[in-house]
């Protein structure tokens, strides 16, 4: 699953290179940092054949309960019928520096790219959809089964493209159902605190 990603400066330029446009307002309010549910971030999708930045809300709200949808596994999600139309025609990435999750210990771990951009992790690209819910636009992650670097930790993660996968994703409807099966690429993992063995 994914409970908190954060964004940098470096996903900041990452998304101005990616987009003919950013809003003016968003390059100065659009928070970085730790991004938790139900908070704003910016994310990309398909606006008239164009990739465009947006702020969007995580998090699709759920009337019951005071807490939202905010991941779908990627095996069901064209099943649902919350998510099936969304996922058909207002799919979206959304960039991060990174992601966390933490393990049975309750101890957080942060996931990074494996490759890295001019000495730092490159950017994660979480593949998504949103939908319009009471007049604003909500989104959501996509989730997978963990590839091996993550199996340690948690039995699901999010939904990770590459770079050169992005406009597939936003504009080739007819690619869909593949890139829902795709497999991650490793990542880096690191733990605030590593558990030292001590030898007597």
């Amino acid at each position: 699953m994914c409970g908190r990603f954060y964004v940098d400066d470096e996903t900041a330029r990452e998304i101005e290179r990616l987009t003919r446009e950013v809003d003016e307002r968003i390059k100065r309010e659009a928070k970085k940092g730790d991004i938790h549910p139900t908070e704003t971030a910016v994310v990309l999708s398909a606006e008239q054949g164009q990739i465009v930045g947006n702020e969007m809300r995580w998090g699709f709200p759920v009337i019951k309960d005071a807490k939202a949808i905010i991941n779908a596994r990627a095996e069901s999600a064209l099943e649902k019928k919350l998510f099936r139309q969304n996922l058909l025609s207002r799919r979206l990435i959304i960039p991060a520096a990174g992601f966390y999750e933490w393990n049975r210990n309750k101890e957080k771990v942060t996931f990074t790219a494996e490759e890295m951009k001019e000495g730092k992790p490159s950017t994660l690209y979480m593949a998504g959809f949103y939908g319009c819910i009471e007049g604003e636009n909500r989104f959501v992650i996509l989730t997978t089964a963990a590839n091996f670097s993550m199996r340690e930790v948690h039995n699901r993660m999010p939904l990770i493209l590459e770079r050169g996968e992005i406009e597939a994703w936003l504009f080739q409807k007819e690619r869909l159902e593949n890139l829902l099966k795709k497999v991650p690429a490793p990542l880096n993992k690191k733990m605030e605190y590593e558990q030292q063995c001590l030898l007597f």
